[in-house]
This record gives structure tokens, C-alpha cells and sequence, in this order.
């Protein structure tokens, strides 16, 4: 149970990260796809 603190004190941390990152981003990517899904129509206008 000892090894198991220090690892995850030294791994969690960055997951934890890395998680909520992919969260934050995932909102900005998915506008990202229907701009460029609605840009052809803008296009064409």
C-alpha cells in the first residue's frame, strides 16, 4: 500500500489534468466541426 501513495500523488495529478483539458477543449472542437460543415453553404452564397 506504501508504493501506491507516491504513485498516485505523482501520476494523478497529470490525468486529472489532462482530463479536464480534453473537457474544456472538447466544447471548442465541436464548433470547430459545424463551422467548417456550414462553410461550403457560406461559399456557395
Amino acid at each position: 500500500m506504501e508504493t501506491w501513495i507516491p504513485l498516485l500523488t505523482d501520476v494523478g495529478f497529470p490525468i486529472a489534468v489532462t482530463f479536464y483539458l480534453l473537457h474544456r477543449i472538447e466544447g471548442k472542437l465541436n464548433l470547430l466541426i459545424e463551422s467548417i460543415h456550414g462553410l461550403p453553404g457560406k461559399l456557395r452564397d
